[in-house]
């Protein structure tokens, strides 16, 4: 399938995933610039490959929902993000991360037209040298943590050098040009704190597990991020 016409199918199904009711052919083919006829088989083409989209000619077409889109519908600006973002965890990742993203990459390149698969291999966008201070700690064993809602057990030496001990509710790990960021539930502190991770010398499980999901607890930071903003 050429570049443009697999854009072409991909605006399809986005067009159509914005319809909830159906919508005539001929309103379909104005919103993508398209001729009746170059929709009608683009939405047979669709449809062979698995799309669920009822209707017919003269009536109107809906797509039901549970359709999944196959990598080789990527746009080729959405294949350019993919391979410069994946090409910037390899590099700046910790080693597990680096290990996915080029085994994603090598995934994702393997179903792709080969027009595109070359345009992944051959691609201008490139990620230049990381000056990141490098972690004390495994920051892979931090994502973990995430991942489990694992209360975790630090030693932690502030900008000052001042030395403490906490015991916090990892949620999510911010990645900055020059250094990684642990954002955490603090229950010494009762708040929300933020951990360079250059700066955290040790790091144990406490063996026990918070309750509060990590969506509710990210929600409730960035609500006190947007306070902070407007004080």
């Amino acid at each position: 399938m050429s570049a443009p016409r697999a854009e072409r199918l991909l605006a399809l199904l986005q067009v159509l995933r914005r319809h909830r009711r159906p919508v005539t052919g001929a309103a379909l083919a104005a919103e993508l610039g398209t001729s009746l006829r170059t929709l009608y088989r683009d939405i047979a083409s669709l449809q062979a490959q698995g799309a669920d989209i009822e209707g017919e000619a003269g009536v109107g077409y809906v797509l039901r929902p549970g359709f999944m889109l196959p990598p080789m519908m990527f746009s080729q600006d959405e294949i350019e993000a993919l391979a410069l973002g994946i090409r910037w965890v390899g590099r700046c990742g910790d080693p597990a991360l680096a290990d996915a993203a080029a085994n994603a990459l090598a995934r994702i390149a393997a179903v792709l037209p080969e027009e595109m698969r070359a345009e992944v291999d051959a691609s201008t966008l490139l990620v230049g040298p990381t000056q990141a201070v490098p972690a004390r700690i495994d920051t892979g064993r931090v994502r973990a943590a995430i991942r489990d809602r694992e209360v975790l057990h630090l030693a932690y030496e502030d900008e000052s050098g001042q030395a403490s001990e906490r015991f916090v509710w990892p949620f999510a790990l911010g990645f900055f040009e020059r250094v990684r960021v642990l954002i955490a539930w603090c229950e010494l502190r009762q708040d929300f704190r933020h951990f360079r991770t250059d700066r955290i010398g040790a790091l144990a499980p406490a063996g026990r597990r918070y309750r509060t999901s990590r969506s509710a607890l990210l929600k409730q930071w960035r609500e006190t991020q947007k306070i902070k903003a407007d004080m």
